[in-house]
């Protein structure tokens, strides 16, 4: 189930990039009096922000929050954590996300700073339409949990080129 059946639970927590969007609109058309609020990453948004769209066409009220850092943040994880020093095409170039909201006819507002967020995020509800709330985060701060990678003996892996076996051909 998209939905879940108990009130104050998160619907999905994790699951494809790109499926925050769409799953907070099936989750708002399903329950007319819920309060939906989808975390996005920005390129979790990037690869669904249609979906805003579709929440004006049919005037769902829902929040989304991008957290603009700059990355496909999982992607990279995932990189420096298996091949270090060889982060490849995770870097993006984004638009300004709380005009491409207005541009639809959603309420868009930008927070640079951590102080004005609770009142932008309060704006946000109030607004009764469908709302685009984008923090900006550095990028140092992708996965503060994701351990350094060490060697045995302690020291951090060489970051130089791996170099992998050719895959055994088939007959």
């Amino acid at each position: 189930r998209v939905v879940p059946r108990h009130p104050r639970r998160a619907a999905r927590a994790g699951g494809a990039v790109g499926s925050g969007g769409p799953v907070a609109v099936a989750g708002r058309l399903g329950h007319d009096d819920a309060t939906v609020l989808c975390f996005a990453g920005d390129g979790d948004f990037l690869m669904s922000g249609q979906e805003l769209a579709t929440a004006v066409q049919y005037d769902l009220p829902l929040v989304v929050l991008v957290v603009n850092n700059g990355m496909y943040g999982t992607i990279r994880m995932h990189q420096e954590r298996h091949y270090p020093g060889r982060v490849v095409g995770t870097d993006l170039v984004n638009p300004d996300f709380a005009a491409y909201a207005r541009a639809f006819g959603a309420h868009g507002e930008p927070v640079t700073e951590t102080s004005p967020f609770p009142e932008a995020f309060d704006r946000e509800l109030a607004s009764g339409q469908p709302a685009l709330l984008k923090p900006t985060t550095a990028p140092a701060t992708n996965h503060p949990r994701t351990p350094t990678r060490t060697t045995p003996t302690g020291t951090p892996p060489a970051t130089g080129p791996r170099r992998c076996a050719a895959p055994a051909r088939r007959r």
